[in-house]
């Protein structure tokens, strides 16, 4: 009689990711509908081709997190593990093209209005760091199948402050980078507060991970103040 309410509890759990991943797709388009996937619309004005590997490294990783969900509900665990190397190799791609793109947009002087070249720079650069440092943990922990999905969901999320700071909502516009960062923390937590109501406990892995998550912008942001970082990115963007 025990062994019925097992399954359902794992659909719910394997439904709650795929939930997770639609509202993601959603911040992500939003974000970037009209300067990625709609510009032509937008537009027309061509941009250089490192922005559309970008975007499509971007947008694969979404791709593949759908995926490697759809696997796991299907019980296809040897399929997810072996497309686990890809998603490895996908995450070293999102770090190098992303740092790149960086380093490029700076020169270029893109960003936010009224934020300095400088901060936008190392805060975007320390963001991608914040998503390899949690993809390092999940595979180090993916033997430990609960850790390691809500440590890759984290890892995602933290992808997701690009696509926010892009949507156009004047609570976003006006409240700046601590808008970005707190919308990020605050679908964390959402996600926590279901894991943890279906579970009736809280995960360590969430709550490490949405710890880290929550603490690294404020030294970033502190340290991308100061002149020392100055002189540092302007070497950076000068070579």
């Amino acid at each position: 009689m025990s062994a019925h309410p097992m399954p359902l509890q794992h659909r719910r759990d394997r439904r709650f990711y795929s939930f997770a991943l639609y509202a993601a797709a959603v911040i992500v388009f939003a974000g970037f509908a009209r300067s990625y996937y709609l510009k032509t619309i937008f537009e027309p004005r061509p941009f250089y081709p490192l922005l559309h590997v970008h975007g499509l490294v971007m947008t694969a990783w979404f791709l593949l997190f759908g995926i490697q969900t759809w696997l796991i509900e299907r019980h296809r665990v040897q399929v997810h593990r072996r497309l686990g190397v890809l998603g490895a190799l996908l995450a070293g791609a999102i770090l190098a093209v992303g740092a790149t793109v960086v380093v490029i947009g700076g020169r270029a002087g893109d960003g936010p209005p009224g934020v300095p070249i400088a901060l936008i720079s190392l805060i975007s650069l320390a963001n991608f760091l914040a998503f390899g440092l949690l993809v390092g943990a999940a595979i180090m922990f993916r033997a430990q199948g609960g850790t390691h999905k809500r440590l890759m969901l984290v890892a995602t999320a933290n992808l997701l402050s690009a696509a926010i700071q892009r949507i156009p909502l004047e609570i976003i516009r006006t409240g700046g980078l601590i808008a970005v960062y707190g919308s990020v923390d605050l679908f964390i937590i959402i996600c926590m507060a279901y894991d943890g109501f279906r579970h009736r406990r809280l995960h360590p892995a969430f709550a490490w991970s949405l710890l880290f998550t929550a603490v690294w912008p404020a030294p970033t942001l502190w340290f991308g103040g100061t002149a020392t970082w100055s002189r540092w990115c302007g070497w950076l963007l000068a070579h």
